[in-house]
């Protein structure tokens, strides 16, 4: 054997021990670094869950905060909502209470009241607004007869009903003033005496003197109608005058005047229906009941 060899073979080992102890060295630091790295990013992951825990909650908190807040504004706007209808209802009911009372206001009370003989109409009272009644609808074309306005539509509608029906129907009489009525009496008067007074009302005391009442006659009768009873138009009236707001002034055993078939007053479509439902006289309800129809007098 070389004497050499012993010793080189103990170099060898000696080099093959560095390396080795390099070696361990080496991974020994690789495994230090990467457990350091290892470490270092579990504690950044758990700074990162209790960030991102800590953000979900406050976002959660944040969330909730809005949805209380939308439903806070969402509450506010309803209550505005029915503040604000609340509020219009209150003003509509105001403003029609207004109108009501401005409509009481200029509407002419004497229009329901209970004249013949109980009430006495001022000489110079004549309806407020009158029209002349085409002469088509009058038994004398060549006498003009005045209507009030307001009562017109309702009376026109009625005979052109009538019309339709097939039934007679005309106009004697209609508006008369004071001084008419005053002339009509006298004239009465004259021929009847005191039995004037049965059928016929003083001036200031005659329903014509509103310019809402009308003497009905047919082509057939002309100006003699006292037996217009008899007539169908007078049973057509019966059944079908209340629907257009006119009643019979003085039925039979009335305790004003005889049975005047053909004399018929407008009352307004409300009172009207009521009597005819009642199967009441007009001057049966008192003058304060009556009254209460006076605001709705003209309503369709």
């Amino acid at each position: 054997m070389n004497p050499e060899s012993p010793r080189k073979i103990n170099i060898l080992l000696a080099l093959l021990v560095l390396v080795l102890f390099l070696g361990l060295g080496y991974l020994g630091y690789q495994n230090y670094r990467l457990t350091q790295e290892k470490t270092a990013l579990e504690i950044e992951l758990t700074n990162t869950k209790q960030d991102f825990a800590s953000t979900t909650e406050k976002l959660g908190a944040d969330i909730e905060a809005f949805k209380a807040l939308l439903v806070a504004t969402q509450n506010d706007k309803v209550n505005a909502e029915q503040n604000a209808r609340a509020q219009q209802e209150a003003l509509d009911a105001m403003s029609n209470t207004l109108g009501l009372y401005q409509k009481l206001a200029t509407t002419d009370r004497e229009l329901l009241a209970k004249y013949s003989k109980t009430y006495f109409l001022n000489e110079n009272y004549s309806p407020a607004r009158s029209v002349t009644v085409p002469s088509s609808y009058t038994i004398e074309p060549l006498k003009e007869k005045m209507i009030s306005v307001d009562v017109w539509p309702f009376l026109q509608k009625l005979l052109d009903d009538a019309t339709t029906a097939n039934v007679d129907l005309k106009i004697a009489s209609a508006f008369r003033s004071f001084d008419t009525q005053s002339t009509l009496k006298t004239t009465y008067k004259v021929t009847y005496g005191s039995g004037a007074n049965r059928f016929s009302a003083d001036q200031g005391y005659s329903e014509h003197q509103l310019g809402t009442t009308i003497d009905f006659t047919t082509a057939k009768l002309g100006t003699s109608f006292a037996t217009f009873e008899k007539t169908p138009a007078f049973v057509w009236l019966k059944e079908n005058a209340y629907k257009y707001g006119f009643i019979l002034s003085y039925p039979k055993n009335n305790t004003y005047y005889i049975f005047e078939p053909w004399h018929w007053r407008f009352v307004g479509k409300a009172l009207a229906q009521r009597l005819h439902d009642e199967n009441k006289n007009f001057y049966d309800l008192s003058q304060r009941d009556i009254n209460e129809y006076l605001i709705t007098i003209f309503n369709q």
